[in-house]
């Protein structure tokens, strides 16, 4: 296996990584930067105030991108099979 395709596979599977992981972690980030303005503004400092959105916000993130998740895996997964060939030797 030569390190060209080496590094190729891994540059790919970290892009695979974060675009699957980025609908999330932005519906979270967005939610919780809500969450903490709204904090600010009343003075409540609940802890669970601050998770229970972000947690709803991940759920229905993963419902609304699942299919263009499984997307995404699906075509790396199969190119990764199509091009097996090109990591054993």
């Amino acid at each position: 296996m030569e390190h060209g395709n080496v590094l190729k596979l891994a540059q790919d599977a970290t892009r695979t990584i974060l675009m699957m992981a980025a609908p999330m972690l932005i519906f979270s980030l967005i939610v919780g930067l809500v969450v903490s303005i709204f904090q600010a503004v009343t003075q409540i400092q609940e802890a669970t105030l601050a998770f229970i959105p972000k947690i709803i916000a991940v759920f229905i993130s993963i419902i609304i991108f699942g299919p263009w998740i499984l997307k995404i895996i699906t075509q790396f997964t199969t190119e990764l099979f199509n091009n097996i060939n090109l990591y054993i030797k």
